[in-house]
C-alpha cells in the first residue's frame, strides 16, 4: 500500500491509471494525474503548498516535491524528473526534463521542451526559456535544443509511461532467490540510449 496521509482535512489524489510505488509518501494537497509514474522513496509533501503531477509526468526514485504556503509546485504534462531531484515551489513545463540530483527553487520556471542537466541548481525566480539546455550550479542556459534532442527526451518519457502500466500489471512483493536461475531471462525492453551515446549513434 502507498503511504498516503491526510492533513488539515486534505487528502492526496491519485488517478487510477497512475502508478505510485508503495514506498513513496504522499501528504495532503497532492494531485497525481493520469498515466503518471512515481518511483520508490519519492516524497510529495503537500502540507504547505499544492503539488501537481499532470498527465504522463514521472517523478523518479528519492525525488522530493515541496513548497511554501500558498505556492504550487507543478510538473506539467509529460514532465520528466530524474532520480534524486528536488522541486520546491517551481513549475516544470510541458515535456521538460530535470536531470538527476538537480534542485529547482521557488518561483523558477523550466520552459517547455527544455532539459536541466544532472546536478544543476536552478535559483529562485529563474526562467529557463522553452527548448533550452540549462547546465551548472547555478544553472545557466547553454543553448537551444535540437529537434533530435527533444525527440530523445520525449521517447524516454514514453518509456516511463509504459513502465507505469508494466508496474501496475506485473510488480509484486516477493522473496529474493538465493542464486540466479540457469538461463536467467532478462527484462526485454526497447531502451533509449543516454543522450551522449544517442548523439554519437545519430551522428
Amino acid at each position: 500500500m502507498v503511504k498516503v496521509y491526510e492533513i488539515n482535512g486534505i487528502t492526496p489524489v491519485v488517478h487510477p491509471t497512475a502508478y505510485v510505488h508503495p514506498s513513496a509518501v504522499l501528504i495532503g494537497d497532492v494531485i497525481v494525474g493520469p498515466r503518471c509514474y512515481v518511483g520508490p522513496l519519492a516524497a510529495l509533501r503537500g502540507d504547505f503548498g499544492r503539488l501537481v503531477l499532470e498527465e504522463g509526468a514521472n517523478l523518479q526514485d528519492t525525488c522530493v516535491m515541496h513548497g511554501f504556503p500558498g505556492a504550487d509546485t507543478v510538473v506539467e504534462q509529460d514532465g520528466h524528473i530524474g532520480h534524486g531531484a528536488v522541486l520546491h515551489g517551481c513549475r516544470i513545463g510541458r515535456n521538460a526534463l530535470v536531470g538527476m540530483n538537480s534542485v529547482i527553487m521557488d518561483n523558477a520556471v523550466v520552459g517547455a521542451d527544455s532539459i536541466v542537466a544532472a546536478m544543476s541548481f536552478v535559483r529562485a525566480g529563474m526562467e529557463i526559456p522553452p527548448r533550452s539546455m540549462a547546465v551548472g550550479s547555478p544553472a545557466k542556459v547553454l543553448r537551444e535544443l535540437s529537434d533530435d534532442e527533444i525527440k530523445w527526451k520525449t521517447n524516454g518519457t514514453a518509456q516511463y509511461q509504459e513502465l507505469a502500466v508494466r508496474s501496475m500489471q506485473t510488480m509484486r512483493e516477493t522473496v529474493a532467490l538465493t542464486a540466479p536461475e540457469p538461463d536467467r531471462k532478462r527484462i526485454e525492453w526497447d531502451s533509449a540510449l543516454p543522450l551522449h551515446l544517442h548523439k554519437n549513434a545519430s551522428a
